[in-house]
């Protein structure tokens, strides 16, 4: 398997030079950059992709969560923060894992091969034949989902809620993890949170999207994508 690149986004010199060190002393990791600011790195994103981000959240200016907010990152983020307090909302922001610093080498590598598990099943889904259902995990049960009687996902915390016409599913994932499992040209993201069936698209007015008999909000950050993807279909005179 080839490496996985990453980087590095803190102010804090000695936490920068620690995960630089504990980078070094994974095989399959390939530093691609060390940036002291959000704002720099966002110059680095807008042209590059690492496959993994360790990310801190409090830093001047431009905290790690408004980066998150404010860019489309596909990368797999690590948050790194002294903050226990911003777990969930980390979490919504469909990160794969949390490091509370300190953090010793043992629990960086548990988050690390955690990445790497993910990248690794998220590139054999992309290989293989497209399925026509998913199995969740809900509760004690294994529950099959037909893909075409999805309406929508919503991210809440470590869970995601899938809709149907007829029934409400808690799993316990993130939405990145459910993402990955489905096929990208019929499943859309419109919010951080929302993850809509494109064939179950009623209407679209203004910021909100019809699914059914609900309406949900659609975020600037994702309003362009969307609305490509609608064009696409849309009758033209």
């Amino acid at each position: 398997m080839k490496k996985l690149s990453c980087i590095i986004i803190d102010d804090e010199p000695v936490a920068r030079k620690i995960l630089n060190e504990f980078v070094e002393q994974v095989p399959f990791l390939d530093m691609q950059g060390k940036f002291e600011n959000a704002m720099q790195a966002e110059t680095f994103l807008k042209n590059n992709t690492p496959d993994i981000i360790f990310l801190d959240i409090e830093m001047p200016k431009v905290s790690g969560l408004q980066l998150l907010q404010k860019m489309d990152i596909n990368s797999l983020v690590i948050l790194t923060t002294a903050f226990p307090k911003y777990a969930l909302e980390g979490y919504e922001l469909d990160i794969i894992d949390y490091l509370l610093k300190p953090f010793a080498l043992s629990r960086f590598l548990k988050a690390v091969q955690k990445a790497r598990d993910y990248y690794q099943m998220k590139n054999v889904a992309t290989n293989t034949l497209p399925s026509t259902y998913i199995f969740i995990k809900s509760d004690k049960r294994i529950e099959k989902i037909e893909l075409s009687d999805i309406l929508y996902a919503e991210s809440i915390g470590n869970y995601v809620s899938i809709y149907t016409d007829t029934k409400k599913i808690i799993a316990y994932l993130t939405m990145k993890s459910l993402e990955s499992q489905l096929p990208v040209d019929d499943f859309i993201k419109i919010h951080q949170s929302y993850l809509v069936n494109s064939a179950k698209i009623n209407a679209i007015e203004g910021n909100e999207i019809k699914v059914g008999s609900k309406s949900l909000p659609m975020s600037r950050n994702y309003r362009d994508m969307v609305m490509r993807i609608v064009h696409q279909r849309l009758l033209k005179r």
